[in-house]
């Protein structure tokens, strides 16, 4: 797998190369050295690559170079489309990015910086490789055959590459029962065969008792198998010949496919374990020290290990049972006829016994059987039905389970999957949730059932947000993408063997497991930056919220659209800050009428404004539900023409906390009255127009309904001259819009004054008169409803804006300034059009 030379060839540069990866996407990987440059490039071409101080290259460095590395140090290893490291516990350590991985496996991405020991570092390369299919000799399989028939151990037939070597494993444990010391000497990582360059190698992975090839303990190197050498594991007793099958063919570098040339082979098939799913290298280099306690020392096989091949070519023992009835005849039988009798007649009756025996014994199989067939003949449905009912009375049988599980998954997971594409997920999840009552007694398939529930979910999400590239919606979406991710990540390695296994089941699962990696990945992207930029976000807003001056929040929410196009929900984070703004400035100036109407109308979609409404609901500072039914009677009179009910309810509310307010709605409406009265008299008479006019323009199109009814029949006499008025108004306050704006605003300086300067007097003139001219002239647009050029829409936000920001502004020195200064400066910020 590896290579070295001063310059690597030219390679395709990705900006990461694993994030759109398949599941079958190979890699060219190769460390640019940081600490020593002078080494040159190690290019990796094979899916496994070994970083030991006997390994190749490291042991042609310099011992100084290599002093800090163990000789079995770490492993790079390409699987599932991405390339990890594993540190095998060595003595230095082994970092990435400066993240110590002793005991754990580490996915490497493009520009990653590696260091074997303390001073050994590198730097990662990732470049998609590019297979062209060829002539070549393919190995097909490599089958062990046992050393000792009478031992009773079945041969092994290796389809798919890398193969672990685990008393765990079924190929080992089944002889556990019979033989469990020599199962025990087994470790559960005892070692792996894998093909480098399409040879077989033999890797020992640090077992307790070690693995022998031609009679000789594997060191920490990696042995080339060839046809006919002599393996075993952990002793005298799991050892096996090997053979190889290859064939020349076309090369596909991407699927191993089993081959009848195996099962030709090895003679007969039914007692032949085939191994037909490949193993995954995160597995074989998960260190877990704590897996090895239970292995037994097989002391005679370490001491007489050079002897081993010796050992196999003894006589035969003979079996157990052939002892048991050779000494039971030499028991009975006697040296005359009556004692070859006896004997005859007790050999006859053991017979029976053992024959009955053996039939109880068949007919106890037959389930097992009818589960065979059944899976040899496709009916997978109905295998998984049997195999559940098996459970059922023998939980603990390793091999219906495996076979269990595979019908399970074979039966359902295709149509699964076309419930998944066609985005019928409530139809999926059911379908999942039928497969975990079909698998009540097989705890193996529920947990795998448990991934594809996983990958569902991420789809569901993904497909209904719409698509990967979808706004991550503020608010809404943060939980479910940190669900989904964290799942992930808390056994990134179990989830990838598991749906790994499933993809030995079922091959049509490539595309939605390659799709699903993407879409995590995506996820994982989104996690570390838009939920990180999204809960900045909601920080700003808490703090913004309960500060005196919400309205600046509306800077914040812009500046993270900007930097964030993909946050979703902003604009209802808008709306909901509009009716807030608009409720706490009614709220300062105490303009009950429309405060009433804007609680009455606020309707608030995201929470932080539905909890702060809450909390501003259940304060002192609005109104009590005694005064909102007060005014609300003052308003409907007043609405109706009614004058002395709404001044009566007025008047009333006069006592109340409330009072203040209620006296200047009083006033104003007395004066509104007056107007209307007088106008009523001056009908007819030289300037009535301007008065009309006037008069018209200074009406609330939500309370002065009354009055601009009884204005409106007059009003369409002189419609033309009053949007002629409404233009000359608009135009004078764009001339003193452009006139403060040229002197500039006014500034803190001017409102910090211990008295009112001849500037803060001249700009504050501009200022009001422009504001109060740019609403007159909007509001008899509105009255009229007619159309207005959108310029003086932009023209009245402009001069609102800067108004709400002086007033504002100064109540913040409300405890600077002398509160008579403070209110003849707001009062002239107040002044109404000349």
């Amino acid at each position: 797998m590896n290579g070295q030379s001063k310059h690597a060839p030219e390679e395709a540069p990705i900006a990461h190369a694993n994030q759109h990866a398949t599941a079958e996407q190979k890699f060219n990987t190769v460390l640019k050295p940081l600490s020593h440059p002078e080494l040159g490039d190690i290019r990796i071409d094979e899916d496994l690559f070994a970083i030991g101080r006997t390994e190749a290259p490291f042991m042609s460095y310099a011992p100084e170079i290599v002093a800090d590395l163990s000789r079995r140090h770490a492993r790079i290893f390409s699987e599932y489309g991405s390339v990890y490291i594993a540190d095998l516990d060595s003595k230095n350590g082994t970092t990435v990015n400066g993240v110590n991985v002793r005991q754990k496996i580490i996915q490497l991405q493009q520009g990653d910086e590696i260091c074997f020991g303390r001073a050994l570092s590198y730097q990662v390369h990732l470049s998609a490789c590019v297979q062209t299919p060829g002539r070549a000799v393919k190995l097909v399989s490599l089958t062990l055959s046992p050393e000792r028939g009478e031992l009773g151990l079945q041969p092994i037939c290796v389809t798919q590459f890398p193969f672990l070597i685990s008393k765990a494993d079924e190929t080992f444990s089944r002889y556990k029962d019979a033989h469990p010391h020599q199962v025990n000497y087994i470790s559960r990582r005892h070692a792996h065969i894998f093909l480098k360059s399409g040879v077989p190698f033999v890797e020992d992975l640090g077992s307790t008792n070690g693995t022998f090839v031609a009679g000789k303990r594997l060191d920490e190197h990696a042995v080339a198998l060839t046809d006919g050498d002599s393996i075993a594991f952990g002793g005298h007793y799991f050892v096996y010949n090997v053979s190889l099958q290859k064939e020349e063919s076309e090369v596909d570098p991407t699927v191993t496919k089993f081959s009848p040339a195996a099962a030709e082979h090895t003679g007969d098939v039914d007692k032949t374990t085939f191994v037909g799913a490949a193993g995954s290298f995160l597995d074989i280099f998960c260190v877990e020290h704590a897996q090895q306690q239970d292995d037994e020392v097989n002391n005679e096989a370490l001491q007489q290990a050079d002897d081993a091949r010796k050992e196999t070519d003894q006589p035969q023992v003979r079996g157990k049972f052939v002892i048991f009835i050779s000494e039971l005849t030499e028991a009975l039988a006697g040296s005359n006829r009556k004692g070859i009798r006896h004997a005859f007649w007790w050999g006859t009756a053991l017979a029976a016994v053992l024959g009955i025996v053996g039939l109880l014994l068949y007919h106890s199989g037959g389930s097992e059987r009818e589960l065979k067939n059944l899976m040899a003949s496709g009916d997978y449905g109905r295998a998984t039905t049997a195999a559940n009912q098996y459970l059922e009375r023998d939980p603990d049988n390793a091999e219906v389970k495996a076979l269990s599980t595979e019908a399970l998954l074979k039966a359902n997971v295709p149509q699964w999957l076309t419930m998944l594409k066609a985005r019928e997920f409530d139809r999926a999840s059911a379908a999942l949730t039928n497969m975990k009552k079909l698998s009540t007694h097989n705890a193996d398939v529920q947990a795998l059932v448990s991934e594809l529930e996983w990958i569902g979910n991420l789809e569901r999400f993904v497909m209904g947000q719409g698509g990967v590239d979808a706004p991550i919606r503020i608010y809404a979406d943060e939980q479910k993408i940190k669900a989904l991710v964290q799942r992930w990540n808390e056994d990134p390695m179990g989830h990838q063997r598991a749906l790994a296994r499933i993809l030995s089941y079922v091959p049509e699962f490539k595309d939605p497991y390659a799709d699903a990696l993407s879409h995590l990945r995506k996820l994982q992207s989104d996690d570390s930056v838009y939920l990180a930029a999204i809960e900045r976000l909601k920080t700003a807003i808490s703090t913004e919220l309960n500060g005196d001056h919400p309205e600046a929040l509306g800077a914040v929410l812009n500046e993270y659209a900007e930097k964030y196009p993909r946050i979703g929900g902003l604009e209802n984070l808008r709306q909901d800050l509009r009716q807030y703004v608009e409720i706490n400035n009614s709220l300062r100036a105490g303009e009950l009428g429309s405060l009433i109407v804007l609680l009455a109308n606020a309707r608030f979609s995201s929470p932080p404004f539905q909890a702060r409404f809450r909390a501003l609901a259940s304060s002192s500072r609005l109104p009590p539900a005694e005064a909102v039914g007060q005014y609300q009677a003052v308003s409907k009179a007043w609405r109706a023409g009614d004058t002395k009910q709404a001044f009566a309810g007025l008047q009333k509310m006069a006592a109340g906390p409330w009072a203040e307010v209620a006296s200047r709605q009083l006033a104003h409406k007395t004066a509104i009255v007056e107007q209307f009265s007088a106008l009523q008299k001056a009908r007819g008479a030289q300037g009535y127009d301007e008065r009309l006019l006037s008069f018209y323009g200074s009406l609330d199109p939500d309370e002065d309904v009354y009055f601009i009814r009884a204005a409106e029949a007059d009003i369409g006499l002189y419609k033309d001259k009053a949007l002629k008025r409404a233009q000359d108004l608009l135009s004078r306050a764009q001339a003193l819009w452009q006139q403060y704006s040229e002197h500039g605003a006014i500034a803190g300086a001017q409102r910090l004054e211990d008295q009112i300067s001849p500037q803060f007097r001249a700009q504050a003139r501009l200022l009001s008169e422009a504001h109060a001219n740019v609403q007159q002239g909007m509001r008899i647009y509105t009255q009229l409803k007619a159309d207005y050029p959108a310029e003086w829409r932009k023209l009245q936000d402009e001069i609102n804006a800067e108004a709400e920001q002086q007033r504002r502004s100064l109540l913040e020195l409300s405890t600077v300034l002398e509160p008579g200064l403070l209110k003849a400066k707001l009062a002239l910020l107040s002044s109404q059009p000349k």
